[in-house]
């Protein structure tokens, strides 16, 4: 779903493989913050400890494994291959981010002895857009895929022997493990996985390396120009963002930029600079000049030669043929042609597809004003962005009848597990934090209980009758039964079985009286809205499905 989710899920596959080493999982402090703030809120229902600092000596024998970033946040490149080494010599899995336009000039981790690898897609041809949503990818060693997150696509042949792609290894998901699924993650950020993966066929290995050479170039150029104009670098070898030590000059030096049109990352004593595709010589020369420094026409290659990448990537043939416009649109329309779509029929697959997506709503999304926005731009420069977000929250309010609204999952999962999490902190705060059963009725979708699981919950599951009902009366007796420990109830409106349950606010008020919170899970919400509202008949947190009610794509 994004760099962060993954480092999260990785972290999740290395303590479900080495869980009997212990609860320590070990972060490099160089690692992007978001990504960090994100582990700890992932650990904590899981009892697992996010100890961030350097692996070194602090790999012992209860950590199950550590987190190196490459290049570093702070964009510092160096050898993995020892700290790795350390990890694996301590009996923990290795799981190192990466940016995957600078794995096309630098050594790839896995090369390193890298157990698992992830990052962001963003860095091939898709846009800012205020932070996403973008692709992250997953990959990992052939000895952990069967504990992979999300799901797995297999070559297989069909039934004239012919090559044919299906769904593999689909006995780790939730349809099938339910709450012992090795994730909640049921589906994934398709369409920004798509552009990405047409921006690496349409420039190939050999245009995606001059992107990544142009980037390190022009940021290598000002690095040096910096260091003429007397300042010093916290790093001598980056890829793509220099690090300027300022002391207490800071300040002064935002500022600067900023007045030139440039957004400069602070730091702990320094700035940080960088730089991509889109950095041409005249811009290059203007934030240059900004803060005082002269460039050169050129400066000697930055990669050291240990870490400069050998091995092939991209190798398979349709990474190579299309380099025309023409042929990469008939390319397109090619396998376009073999998908059941909107501008061809009716879609009958359910609440994903019952919705339009028209054409005029996707126009906005290339928008520079929109796309070019960087998720940690100044707040003065997001005003826009604000009254977007704001007027979307007021009527996302009016149409859930809901009293707040949070725009941060960044999928429907990720909506359960934030929902069940905010249960979780309210039975907490009243001083009932030990309440952790959550009732999921047996027709839920699988990905409710795998949630559930995420959240530090024990799972009950209760009846349904032949109609697809919550069955009450078993309802009546789990809640009885677990008066002093039930946290939840989770319940889909109307049901995955398309039934409006005519006992819903009974089934609310029951689950109330013995102090729980009911979660209703809004992936149905379609049927709902300008009817019905969830936080008017029982519901206390629900989540949206933006690809299902709404209208962007799945």
């Amino acid at each position: 779903l994004d760099e962060a989710t993954a480092a999260a899920e990785a972290m999740a596959l290395a303590n479900r493989t080495h869980k009997a080493r212990g609860n320590r999982f070990l972060v490099d402090p160089d690692t992007h913050p978001q990504t960090i703030s994100i582990l700890r809120t992932r650990a904590e229902p899981l009892g697992i400890i996010i100890d961030v600092q350097p692996v070194g000596d602090a790999m012992t024998d209860d950590c199950f494994g550590g987190l190196l970033s490459y290049p570093s946040s702070s964009g510092m490149v160096r050898d993995l291959t020892d700290e790795i080494a350390v990890i694996h010599d301590a009996g923990g899995l290795a799981v190192v981010c990466a940016d995957l336009l600078a794995l096309t000039l630098l050594v790839p981790p896995g090369e390193m002895g890298a157990d698992i690898v992830v990052g962001s897609a963003q860095r091939f041809g898709v846009p800012f857009s205020f932070g996403g949503p973008h692709a992250a990818y997953f990959a990992c060693s052939q000895a952990l895929q069967r504990s992979i997150p999300g799901r797995i696509v297999g070559v297989s042949r069909d039934s004239n022997g012919k090559p044919a792609y299906r769904l593999a290894l689909q006995t780790r998901e939730q349809h099938i493990r339910r709450e012992k699924a090795t994730s909640n993650i049921c589906t994934a950020q398709a369409l920004l996985a798509i552009m990405a993966s047409f921006y690496a066929v349409w420039h190939g290995p050999d245009g995606l390396k001059n992107i990544a050479a142009h980037s390190n170039q022009q940021a290598r150029r000002f690095g040096a120009a910096m260091i003429a104009s007397g300042r010093s670098l916290r790093h001598n070898s980056f890829f793509d963002t220099v690090v300027i030590e300022t002391g207490d000059d800071r300040d002064n030096l935002l500022s600067t930029a900023n007045s030139a049109g440039f957004n400069l990352r602070p730091l702990d004593g320094a700035v940080a600079a960088s730089f991509d595709e889109t950095i041409d010589d005249v811009k290059l020369a203007a934030i240059t000049a900004a803060l005082g420094g002269v460039l050169e026409a050129d400066v000697d290659d930055n990669v050291p030669a240990n870490l400069a990448r050998n091995s092939p990537f991209l190798t398979h043939q349709v990474f190579h043929d299309y380099r025309s416009e023409t042929e990469m649109l008939r390319y397109m329309r090619r396998l376009a042609d073999r998908d059941l779509a909107l501008d061809r029929c009716m879609i009958p697959l359910g609440s994903c597809t019952m919705k339009l997506n028209a054409t005029s709503e996707m126009i906005p999304i290339s928008w520079p004003e929109f796309a070019d926005i960087h998720p940690f731009a100044p707040s003065d420069q997001l005003q826009g962005y604000q009254i977007l977000q704001d007027q979307l929250c007021k009527w996302l309010g009016e149409a859930t009848g809901y009293a707040g609204i949070s725009l941060q999952p960044n999928a429907g999962s990720q909506g359960e597990y934030a929902g069940l999490l905010i249960i979780r902190a309210w039975q907490r705060a009243r001083g009932e934090g030990h309440r952790n059963i959550c009732l999921i009725p047996a027709s839920a979708h699988g990905t409710n209980p795998a949630s559930a699981q995420m959240a530090g919950m024990k799972v009950v599951v209760t009846g349904c009758d032949d109609h697809g009902n919550v069955d009450l009366v078993e309802l009546r007796e789990k809640c009885e039964q677990f008066t002093d420990q039930l946290a939840a109830m989770m319940i889909t409106y109307p049901s995955t079985h398309g039934v409006f349950e005519s006992e819903i606010k009974n089934l609310c008020d029951i689950v109330h009286d013995h102090g729980g919170r009911v979660y209703i899970d809004g992936a149905n919400m379609n049927a709902l809205v300008g009817t019905a509202e969830p936080g008017h008949f029982g519901g206390d947190v629900s989540h949206l499905n933006l690809h299902k009610t709404f209208c962007i794509p799945h």
